[in-house]
């Protein structure tokens, strides 16, 4: 039996994770962490029975508490990283920045990380990365892009020649910029395929969520042969190029069930099915190139391969922006063309260990925050 902790449980992919795990055997859900949505994660205590909670302010804790006497209960980021100690595996489903410091603790100990906060390999990327192999913690990708490569390359990774990410190419997909000046939160939160939360929703709107995952790749598989593709059906989650010219992709209806079953059960496979495709059904598999405009968007992520403070500035500069979005103080055109001229400005900084992730992140929070260009 594996001790299993869920970071980010009442997210979507904590939810969805929390359902697969029902149907698993081998795992005991030991630790819980959530934000603010208490009432929820007041009833997945009730059902799972953890040993160990952490949300995100000391009052909830105190609050909580008072209701359950039997477990142990943390706050904060300090929580998070003590809860991240506490079981096997550690599946950290945890939004934005804040999710890099539970990966790192998973990692120091020796964990199995699977790992849906990309801001974690973004923001920490050679550090985090090297300090995996330095503790040989496994760090097992569940995005439906990352986990459909991972598949897809299954022990060839000497034949890769390159990666295809696949892209839904979001909302306005098609839709000319012109027509985009005054489209709103939910406008843009109303994703065709997938139901996301509310910054990957924007993140996927203006395709910085797959210039992420570009620098995501690179790292989980080390390669920097990377291209992207828009395909609107979302049935193609990814595919690999080997050097014979052979393609191979992994396809399955849009649910993210399926990657987070793959990354706890590897390297099994068992006989629960999320639902199959028919494929007779599906009119079409349709690809497209990326516009222009998303291509420099890929190109300046291409950049921050070999850069950890520069992908790191781009993850805090991403965040500032769809958080001001999120609150109505900017533009969904805003957005884009903000981050480049605040990376425009960036002077590249030395990562060497997770406080210089810290203050690199800081830095370019703190002077984006202070000439804010709008």
């Amino acid at each position: 039996m594996k001790s299993i902790s869920i970071l980010g449980s009442t997210g979507s992919v904590g939810r969805q994770s929390l359902e697969v795990l029902k149907s698993l055997k081998n795992y005991k859900v030991v630790s819980l962490s959530a934000g603010r949505n208490i009432s929820l994660l007041e009833s997945q205590i009730n059902e799972f029975n953890p040993r160990y909670v952490c949300v995100e302010s000391e009052n909830d804790a105190i609050e909580i508490n008072r209701k359950f006497k039997n477990i142990v209960f943390f706050h904060g980021i300090d929580g998070l990283k003590q809860i991240a100690k506490t079981s096997d595996v550690v599946l950290n489903a945890v939004a934005g920045f804040t999710g890099l410091f539970p990966s790192v603790s998973a990692v120091e100990e020796g964990k199995t990380l699977i790992l849906a906060n990309k801001e974690s390999i973004v923001s920490g990327a050679h550090f985090l990365m090297n300090l995996a192999k330095e503790k040989n913690s496994k760090i097992l990708p569940i995005d439906s892009e990352h986990s459909a490569i991972w598949q897809c390359i299954d022990g060839k990774e000497k034949f890769v020649k390159r990666l295809i990410l696949t892209a839904s190419g979001g909302p306005f997909f098609g839709v000319p910029k012109e027509d985009l000046k005054n489209v709103s939160v939910s406008q843009v939160i109303n994703h065709p395929t997938w139901k996301m939360g509310a910054k990957i929703s924007v993140d996927s709107a203006t395709m910085m969520n797959k210039g992420l995952e570009i620098i995501e790749a690179a790292h989980l598989f080390n390669t920097s042969s990377i291209d992207v593709l828009i395909h609107p059906q979302s049935i193609v989650h990814s595919m690999v190029e080997f050097v014979d010219g052979n393609i191979i992709s992994q396809m399955s209806i849009p649910s993210m069930k399926f990657p987070i079953q793959y990354a706890l059960t590897y390297p099994e496979r068992i006989n629960i099915s999320h639902g199959s495709l028919e494929l007779d059904k599906i009119q079409n598999l349709s690809f497209y190139a990326p516009d222009k405009d998303t291509y420099e968007i890929f190109d300046l992520c291409k950049l921050a391969i070999n850069d950890n403070s520069l992908s790191c500035a781009l993850n805090a500069i991403n965040e500032e922006c769809v958080k001001l979005f999120l609150q109505g103080k900017i533009s969904f055109l805003d957005i884009i063309p903000n981050i480049k001229k605040s990376i425009d400005k960036f002077s590249t900084m030395k990562i060497q260990s997770i406080d210089d992730v810290v203050e690199c992140d800081r830095k370019i929070r703190e002077k984006y925050l202070y000439r804010r260009i709008i």
